[in-house]
């Protein structure tokens, strides 16, 4: 009678790290990583030793001493005795503010101009074509240098709103003014203000944030929290009986009446700018490169969001589009309810990458004067202290961390909205 036992097991020997499939991927792994950081390390030492050389032995300690230089946009106080450090953080807000606002409106007219091109109206669709198709072939670099030019010479300057007959006038009842200086427009006020709270002590990065501000903030979250539980509500009824109960009134009113209100408990108002001089004081102040950077890159990046708007509407069968018509559903409800929903999962992974670009092309703001991080520390403070290496180092390390936070952002939502498999 035969026995059958399991084959004894080799044992282990070097010249299976090479010759054994099993092993030989490890093996190359653990050599190439071996390999890559010695040349790393010796680039960095390399590095070391020649600035040591030079005398210019890596150090942050410039960023403690007195930037000596102004910036003409900022969102919190400057002066030009402040710090580097303090020069960097107000060049990063202001890179911050318009990549938010780019974003924003590169999505609004992107997601607009996508839809018109599927327009069956051959005119609005050729035109939008026109559109895409022009900003899309032409360098963003030139987009924000001609906006710039634009502004300055077609809008009227401070002069031309003074005299009993001015050549130009404001707009919106006399509380926006136009210039080829910047935009004036209405500065909200509060007359029973909470006050402020001041971050990070006396340090460099320190900053007021409004309380008026957070009272407000909370209160819309609040409301939006609310009505998505509304929305919850109306779905599970309907669900159980077929009929959707009308919740768009009681949406509006619990985000509407509760900001109303504490807008005016903290007494609510708005400061208009005024003549004074030779240029207008009061109200918020928009320089005409900040105004000039934001059309640019929003235009210029709504192009490319148009384009991917059109190609995930494409990719929804047009049977989805029949079913819901054959419904008695018309085209703006199919495109808003049936359609886009659909569509998202196929837009939103390009349009992380359309976020991003926007957010590293704002570095081209230098070319109308706009001081974000790159202006103010790749700029006035490398110019100054000659310290290559430590300001190239922290402006990568601060783009690299906007775009990692943009990106994990919107994985977030691109999860929240795709297919879940059962």
């Amino acid at each position: 009678m035969t026995t059958l036992t399991d084959a004894p097991k080799e044992s282990f020997r070097p010249s299976m790290l090479l010759y054994d499939s099993r092993y030989r991927a490890i093996t190359i792994q653990i050599v190439a990583l071996i390999g890559f950081l010695t040349l790393f390390g010796w680039l960095i030492n390399n590095t070391a030793q020649n600035l040591a050389d030079l005398g210019k032995e890596p150090s942050f300690g410039f960023l403690g001493e007195s930037a000596g230089y102004d910036i003409n946009q900022k969102l919190i106080d400057y002066q030009n005795q402040d710090t580097h450090l303090r020069a960097a953080f107000v060049g990063l807000l202001n890179t911050l503010l318009v990549a938010l606002l780019g974003c924003i409106a590169a999505t609004v007219v992107g997601v607009l101009v996508g839809v018109l091109r599927l327009s069956h109206n051959w005119i609005v669709a050729r035109l939008m074509t026109i559109y895409v198709e022009m900003f899309r072939n032409v360098p963003v670099l030139l987009w924000i240098v001609f906006s710039m030019a634009v502004l300055i010479e077609t809008l009227p300057a401070p002069r031309d709103f003074r005299g009993d007959s001015p050549e130009a006038s404001m707009l919106l009842n006399d509380s926006v003014a136009l210039t080829n200086r910047g935009f004036y427009i209405p500065e909200p006020l509060f007359s029973r203000s909470l006050g402020d709270i001041h971050l990070f002590g006396a340090s460099s990065l320190r900053f007021d944030v409004s309380l008026d501000l957070i009272a407000i903030l909370s209160t819309l979250i609040a409301g939006f929290l609310v009505s998505g539980l509304l929305v919850k509500r109306a779905n599970r009824i309907q669900a159980a009986t077929g009929d959707r109960p009308k919740t768009w009134y009681w949406q509006l009113g619990v985000i509407v009446v509760p900001t109303a209100a504490i807008l005016a408990v903290l007494g609510f108002h708005l400061g208009y700018p005024e003549l004074k001089g030779f240029n207008f004081q009061g109200g918020t102040y928009m320089r005409n490169s900040l105004i000039a950077l934001w059309l640019a890159l929003s235009l210029y990046t709504a192009a490319f969001i148009a384009e991917i708007v059109r190609a995930g509407i494409l990719a929804i069968s047009k049977g989805q589009t029949e079913a819901a018509a054959a419904l008695g559903l018309r085209q703006s409800r199919i495109m808003r309810l049936v359609i886009l929903p659909q569509a998202l999962r196929v837009i939103i992974p390009p349009l992380i990458s359309q976020y991003l670009n926007l957010t590293k092309n704002s570095s081209l703001a230098i070319a109308v004067g706009y001081m974000d991080i790159t202006g103010t520390l790749m700029g006035i403070t490398l110019n100054q202290t000659g310290r290559e290496l430590e300001t190239v180092l922290l402006t990568m390390l601060i783009y690299l961390t906007i775009s990692l936070t943009i990106s994990s952002v919107m994985n977030v939502y691109n999860n929240a909205v795709k297919l879940k498999e059962r």
